[in-house]
């Protein structure tokens, strides 16, 4: 199909709140990249997260062939096991972004992931998208720019956020601006706004500041956005610059952005939550149909005040909660091993 073709097929990205068809997983962790600590513990995580959204809607796990048989023994009857060469577990970035149309097509963006700028082997991942997109029977749509899934989040209406530390990087796009890139997702992902948010500050960062670390839609014209509470840390200052740039914000309908903070938690579990790079949040939760799927990090009160948040933000959709330490201690989130298909 030549690019004037498929302008012309109106792709849009609906927001996650949007009845799925399934949701997408990889089981790719190796002792390589994780250790001989974290690997029992990040599998066990992917089982426990699979399982929960199984309860709500299919769930398709890609996983090794030499993996096949631990992870069918963990992930149980619910998952549907896909086997496909991988080099990691971050399906949010390795997978594509689905995209519907009118005419009830699905399609699946492929955002050239070159291993978050690359920072990370990633021959296998690389091929993810176009493969995810031929088991979805969905049209394959090369993007121009890198980037990854976790870097875009969307409204379902129009409106993007995010981060130019990620997607504005000369270790992904070196010479892009702007503008370009606004003109290529309004293409691929039906937008007409983007609200562009900083980013991290911290060098260090492998994903150089995704939005949904940051902020979500809960639901059109709403963002629950993350408030550190750490002064230590550098997302201290990053959290409330993009608060006050949120607030100021209006969305591609003209309505002014409604921003709920959420606080990090003050402690953590000690067996894995001393490990650098403990990503111990609760912005980056995901949403399947009828649930939202999100950590704890035994906090009690800090856990308590997130499902609540969530039950407000979410109303009708039951709040799970999970341990995901291996998961957070890799550095990400449920949302960033997950990925969600639109029904058409």
């Amino acid at each position: 199909m030549n690019d004037a073709a498929r302008h012309q097929t109106n792709w849009r990205m609906p927001g996650e709140g949007a009845p799925h068809a399934a949701t997408w997983m990889a089981f790719g962790a190796d002792v390589e990249l994780w250790g001989t600590k974290l690997l029992p513990v990040i599998r066990n995580n992917l089982a426990s997260v699979a399982k929960a959204i199984a309860v709500y809607e299919p769930v398709k796990m890609l996983v090794r062939e030499e993996d096949y048989d631990i992870a069918a023994r963990l992930c149980g009857p619910s998952v549907s096991l896909v086997v496909q060469p991988l080099d990691d577990v971050w399906l949010r970035d390795t997978g594509p972004a689905f995209v519907t149309n009118p005419a009830g097509q699905l399609g699946a963006v492929g955002f050239n992931f070159n291993g978050w700028g690359g920072k990370q082997t990633h021959a296998h991942d690389a091929k993810i998208a176009e493969r995810v997109a031929e088991l979805a029977q969905a049209e394959f749509i090369k993007a121009g720019p890198k980037l990854e899934g976790g870097g875009i989040e969307v409204d379902g209406e129009g409106t993007a956020i995010i981060t130019k530390s990620c997607v504005l990087n000369d270790n992904r796009n070196p010479g892009l601006t702007k503008d370009e890139c606004e003109a290529e997702l309004f293409r691929l992902l039906g937008l007409q706004k983007i609200i562009w948010l900083p980013g991290c500050h911290n060098k260090d960062d492998i994903t150089d500041g995704h939005t949904d670390f940051y902020a979500r839609f809960s639901s059109p014209g709403v963002v629950v956005a993350g408030l550190e509470m750490d002064t230590s840390f550098d997302d201290y200052e990053v959290t409330r610059e993009h608060l006050a740039i949120l607030r100021k914000s209006t969305d591609a309908r003209g309505r002014h952005l409604k921003v709920v903070e959420l606080q990090g938690p003050s402690t953590v579990r000690p067996k894995y939550g001393n490990d650098d790079g403990f990503a111990a949040g609760y912005i980056n939760f995901y949403v399947c149909n009828g649930a939202v799927i999100a950590p704890e990090f035994g906090d009690a009160a800090a856990d308590r005040n997130a499902r609540d948040k969530l039950r407000d933000l979410y109303p009708g959709r039951e709040i799970i909660q999970l341990n995901i330490d291996g998961i957070a201690a890799g550095g990400g989130g449920i949302h960033c091993v997950t990925q969600q298909q639109p029904r058409t």
